[in-house]
């Protein structure tokens, strides 16, 4: 008898649904370059008509296109929730700005210009929403608030809002020069520096950060 409710519970786990991830590579004419995705489609998505709402999901400083899917399995809750993710890579330390003195680190123009009309042509997207983690948090409150026609929903966990909480580290110097050199590129490329803006957004809003993160107070703040 346990060996057949044994069998029973293999043929579950086999038959259970997920979605489907696709690595692709997009050219970027601003860097002239390809720059890799990850693209999540619900199990289903073939086999229907339906236009979907797609996440666009950004990885923190250091990391790749591929974190989040490494760190646990996306197809799971593009299938549980009907909608499509889409994990861009933003290089180890783009802030997803484009840079002022670096001409091969054009992140806005890559994800606002390129990635998403791309996105469209080829899938069937209703809404997109925008989310990311530290570096990624920023970059997608930083591209709704410069973009707020283009998305239903944004939100940061743990961002970096404020990118003179540290000028020494994360790589940041190289996209936005010296700090004593260029002090007005470290305010307006922040989110703080930008925060009155956020009053154009007509879509909610939800910025999250955990009390032991290094970055709570400048997200209090």
């Amino acid at each position: 008898m346990k060996s057949y409710f044994l069998f029973i519970l293999v043929l579950l786990l086999d038959t259970t649904q997920a979605g489907i991830a696709e690595k692709v590579k997009i050219y970027s004419a601003s860097m002239e370059k390809n720059i890799p995705a990850l693209v999540v489609v619900p199990d289903n998505y073939a086999q229907s008509e339906l236009h979907l709402n797609t996440i666009l999901l950004l990885h923190g400083h250091g990391g790749n296109y591929m974190d989040w899917q490494s760190h646990t399995d996306l197809r799971l809750y593009a299938d549980q929730f009907q909608f499509i993710i889409v994990c861009p890579d933003g290089s180890p330390n783009s802030w997803y700005i484009d840079s002022p003195v670096d001409q091969n680190s054009q992140y806005e123009t890559f994800v606002i210009d390129e990635f998403i009309p791309w996105l469209e042509n080829k899938y069937r997207i209703n809404n997109f929403a925008i989310t990311g983690l530290s570096m990624g948090g920023h970059g997608a409150l930083y591209l709704s608030i410069r973009n707020p026609e283009l998305f239903s929903a944004a939100s940061s966990m743990s961002g970096g809002v404020d990118l003179r909480h540290s000028t020494k580290r994360w790589g940041i110097a190289q996209k936005l020069g010296p700090y004593k050199k260029f002090p007005h590129h470290w305010e307006q490329y922040s989110i703080v520096g930008i925060i009155s803006d956020l009053e154009k957004l007509a879509s909610p809003v939800i910025i999250d950060c955990g009390m032991d993160d290094f970055f709570i107070e400048i997200n209090r703040e």
